[in-house]
This record gives structure tokens, sequence and C-alpha cells, in this order.
């Protein structure tokens, strides 16, 4: 792989500034992001009123935590505008979450949102390799999802050429490829390795292929699959992360020349790490659930928003803003199963451990005789392997998930692409024991 690290002349000031600076640009910020929500929504001065707390009090970026939390319910309580603070006419977009389990999530931008956000997903891809004048192949979804959009608006700020794909098709994915050589693709990793097995079903080598760059966000994803996908494609895979509730994609993205984890852009965002029982919050290095206030946004500031992403934050190294440690799981993704804490991505890095094995699963949760079962449905890595050989991968997998994680998982090898592949989110888990 080439080395793409970018040239630190091209980096915005801010990225390479001292703590101190960070630091007081980011209490000039909070200070007014707080007064603003106050003054504008209604929601928000009904909290912190009842929280005995006022924009003023707010003197360190410590007194954060005296404020209280944002969580998604708030949202959905006040569905679909209740959350906004501006007048409608200077929205100029609405976003919005799938809502498969209630309402949906709906978000606005002002125009210097939608300019902040364009500019911070292109800082992210120049931090990930991509540069002006690429070609970009976005298959991300469109529409109210804000992947597809996001990283439209942030490739085109950058100064690349924009292929919007988005999901779906997935051989025409292989063909525009093939076809228009883009030198970066953005696009979830799930729906990556389907891409993967198409080059393949095509007798196509991947490796060939002009791509020198993934940006892959909007699930939580392995090393271990960053490795696969590096080695089947002979590319650099960084990770993006954001959520639509905070802004989009670009909240924070990995630095192609260290690959540790998400660089959160500081400057636009307020990161707490607390522990997820008391809400209490920890110190940097230690695990707990992701927090974020903004600084900056107009239509639809948040504070203090409960992602449920679970994660650490960490000293800064190829920036100066603190990364985060990539995403381990969402605790309203963790599977409790017998009293054991468990979440895909485990099961996940220990399915990368077996070559004969293809990287695509799903867990299923039953209850049998008031007992927990799980069951782990995966599929061959090869088409021609035996019966007998498919049998015994699936019992090293579930040998290794008894080792390592402690549960006793039934694991089904089927045959190559028998697992249901997603063109967005992967759905990991199915859980039966309700019904």
């Amino acid at each position: 792989m080439k080395d793409l690290t970018p040239d630190r002349s091209s980096l915005d000031p801010i990225e390479i500034a001292s703590r101190d600076e960070i630091c007081a640009l980011q209490l000039k910020r909070m200070q007014w992001t707080l007064a603003h929500a106050y003054d504008n929504v209604p929601f928000y001065k009904k909290s912190f009123d009842s929280a005995n707390v006022h924009p003023q009090d707010l003197k360190s970026l410590d007194d954060i935590s005296r404020f209280p939390f944002t969580v998604k319910s708030d949202l959905r309580d006040n569905y679909p505008f209740g959350m906004f603070a501006v007048p409608q006419e200077q929205i100029i977009r609405v976003h919005a979450s799938s809502g498969t389990t209630g309402k949906p999530t709906v978000v606005g931008y002002t125009q210097q949102d939608i300019e902040n956000w364009a500019a911070l997903v292109a800082r992210s891809m120049r931090a990930s390799g991509t540069r002006p004048g690429d070609l970009v192949h976005v298959a991300y979804g469109y529409g109210l999802f804000t992947g597809g959009l996001g990283a439209h608006y942030g490739a085109e700020k950058l100064g690349c050429t924009v292929v919007p794909v988005s999901g779906g098709m997935t051989e025409r994915q292989v063909t525009l490829i093939q076809d228009f050589k883009p030198k970066t693709i953005m696009v979830t990793p799930s729906y990556l390795l389907s891409i993967l097995d198409a080059f393949r079903a095509q007798g196509l080598d991947p490796r060939e292929s002009s791509l020198e760059v993934g940006i892959f966000g909007a699930e939580p994803w392995t090393n271990a699959m960053r490795e696969e996908i590096e080695q089947a494609f002979d590319m650099h895979a960084t990770d993006i992360y954001g959520l639509s509730e905070v802004m989009g994609p670009g909240v924070a993205s990995e630095c192609v020349e260290t690959k540790d984890g998400p660089t959160i852009w500081e400057d636009h965002f307020y990161p707490e790490v607390i522990n997820p029982q008391t809400g209490t919050p920890v110190a940097d290095g230690e695990a707990g659930e992701l927090v974020f206030t903004s600084l900056t946004k107009e239509g639809f500031p948040i504070i203090r928003y409960r992602t449920r992403d679970l994660t650490r934050l960490l000293p800064g190294t190829a920036r100066s803003m603190r990364r985060m440690e990539k995403i381990t799981g969402r605790s309203d993704d963790m599977i409790i199963l017998r009293g054991v804490n468990v979440f895909p991505t485990q099961i996940e890095e220990q399915l990368m451990k077996i070559e004969a094995l293809a990287p695509h699963f799903q867990i299923e949760l039953t209850r049998e005789n008031r007992l927990d079962v799980m069951t782990i449905n995966t599929e061959a890595a090869d088409t021609g392997i035996s019966k007998e050989a498919g049998t015994d991968a699936g019992n090293n997998l579930a040998q290794l998930i008894k080792e390592v994680i402690g549960i006793t998982a039934i694991v089904n090898v089927a045959a190559s692409g028998s697992v249901p592949r997603s063109q967005g989110k992967a759905v990991r888990t199915i859980d039966k024991r309700e019904i």
C-alpha cells in the first residue's frame, strides 16, 4: 500500500494546535451552545431549570458534567421539529433515523451547519488518505440516512469527483469500480464484504482494482476485519465515526498514518465518557459510554447526548485532538446470555481467525426450557469445501468462543452465500427470546 500521509501544511491549523488552544476554543463555543439551546429550545430550558443549572454556570469545561443528559427518547418525545433552535425557514435540510424501534429521530441543519459538516467530512477524508482531484465512489445509502449525502458533500468540499452510487445492485458496484477506477470508496464494512464477494464471483482480483482508500463507518467493525479488507484489496481501511443526532459521518476519523482509533474533531464536538450505569464521567483511558455536546450546531444543538457507543478517550497522536478507541459495541446492542455480556464484534473477532469461514454471520437468540440459546449462522469461505470440513470449522469457532468469550454457542456452517447480505448497516442479531 502507498504511503498516503498528508502534508502537515495541508492540515487545518486547529488540528495541530496546542491543547490549551483547543480547550480555550471549546470553552468559548460550549458557552455559546448552552445559551443558544437554553434560549431557543423549550426542552432544554425545562431540562436545565429542572436540574437547577443555567448556561452562565459553565465556567470551565468540567462544569458540563453539571448539565443533564439528552437521550434518544427526548428526541422522539419532541418529534418532529421540537428540538430545532432556529425558525423553520432557516432549516435547509432535514435528516432522520430509520425509526425501526419507534418514531424516527429528526435532525435539522442550517446553511452554516451544512457547510461545517461538509468541511469536517472533507477533513476526515483527507486524514484517511484521499486528496483533491481523487475519484470517490460513495456506496452509503442516500436519503434520510446521513451517510450518503454527508459523504457526498464532504467529497465535493475536498475537491474530489463524486460517483453517487448509493447502496444496492452489487454487481453494478463492481462494474463501476472497474470502469471508473475510483481511488476511494466510502461504504459500510459489511457491504464492502458483499462487494468483495461480487469481485470474486466475477473472477476479478480485487487487489488489481484502483481502490487505495476505504472509509468505513455506520457500524462497529474490528481490527481483524480491517486486516481482511486491506489484504483483499491492497488498500488502506480507515474508520469514520458519526451519528445523525450529533451531525452524521465526520464527527471523528482515523488518520491513515496511524490507524489507531478515530481522532475526534474537538473544535466542533466535546466528548465525554461516562459510566453507563451511574452516568458519572470517567477519566480518559477508562472504558465507558461516549457522550457528545455539539459546539457549533445552529439548527439542532445537542447537549450531553448519550450515544450508547462504548469506547475510551485516548491522547492524540497524528493530531493534537483526542482519539476514541474503535467502538467495541453499543450498550443497546449488548447481548446478555446466561449472565455474560457479549457484543457481536466479539463473535466477529473469533470468526476472522477461522480461514475456512467467510466473514459473514448472523446471531440468533432463542429460549429453550427457560434457558437462552445462541446460534451463530455463518458460511463457508469456499464453495468447494466439504461438509466435514465445514463442520470442523464450525466446531473450531464454537471452541474459540467458549475459550475466549466464555459462552457456549451453536455454530451452523452453511454454503457460501447463505447468510443474508446487507446493503447498509448489517443486521447482526435476531432476538427471538420474547416471541
